[in-house]
């Protein structure tokens, strides 16, 4: 069966307020999570923080950071062992926007990592320093956007903005890109495994996070939206894998 989707991009990114009144199609409610990590912590909350793969995390020094598993860990495993720090944040609503700065420090990058999730395997923003960023989607198995002019620097901070409502995803960087997609799989970013907003590392490296804040989001659509979105570029989806069998 022909997909027919609207699939685009938008690399010019516009300015971003502090506290977004809306953010694509959503409009923001309450506020969900914050944490500005200024307190240090070195047992994260469960019901808070899912540390994936044994990897190691605490706040110290004024941001959430992220280590690969340890030697002993990653010894017992014959996959999944940790190599790169991965965390998930399960109180993310199903319908959100969310903001935070993150930075990839050093480390491998992979033909995986790092990346930005929404849902375990549901819509993920995987980047690079030689290809740019590209949101994939259902399992990485088709990719609905790209923007080969944005790489990355290791060490360096990013403020990222994304929105969830309904089939739509619209995740921004700040002085970058713009990517959008929409899918039937985004509506199941709530169920999925590793709940909600997700990242993963660089291989051997360290994740740092600062200023999250993840809301909630009112029922209606943002005014505006469909104007703005029918404005965008339409990229056309490419399949990069088979999707895997459950």
């Amino acid at each position: 069966m022909k997909m027919r989707l609207a699939l685009v991009l938008l690399a010019v990114a516009s300015p971003l307020s502090a506290d977004p009144e809306t953010f694509g199609p959503a409009i923001v409610d309450e506020i969900a999570v914050q944490h500005d990590f200024d307190r240090p912590v070195y047992q994260l909350a469960k019901s808070k923080w899912q540390a994936r793969q044994g990897t190691q995390w605490k706040i110290a020094g004024g941001v959430l950071s992220g280590i690969p598993s340890s030697a002993e860990y990653q010894a017992k495993k014959s996959h999944h062992r940790g190599l790169e720090p991965r965390l998930s944040v399960p109180p993310t609503p199903a319908e959100c926007v969310a903001r935070f700065s993150i930075r990839f420090i050093e480390g491998a990058e992979t033909d995986i990592v790092p990346f930005i999730e929404f849902g375990h395997h549901i819509v993920r923003l995987r980047f690079s320093q030689t290809e740019g960023v590209a949101l994939l989607v259902d399992y990485e198995s088709l990719k609905v956007a790209e923007d080969k002019t944005f790489l990355f620097k290791p060490g360096e901070w990013m403020t990222v903005t994304a929105a969830l409502k309904g089939d739509e995803f619209l995740i921004e960087i700040e002085d970058g890109p713009r990517l959008y997609a929409k899918h039937p799989v985004i509506r199941e970013s709530a169920p999925s495994g590793g709940t909600g907003l997700g990242v993963a590392g660089m291989r051997g490296g360290r994740i740092e996070i600062d200023d999250l804040t993840i809301w909630t989001v009112k029922k209606e659509v943002a005014d505006g939206w469909a104007a703005e979105r029918d404005k965008l570029p339409v990229f056309k989806p490419v399949k990069v894998r088979e999707k895997p069998k459950k």
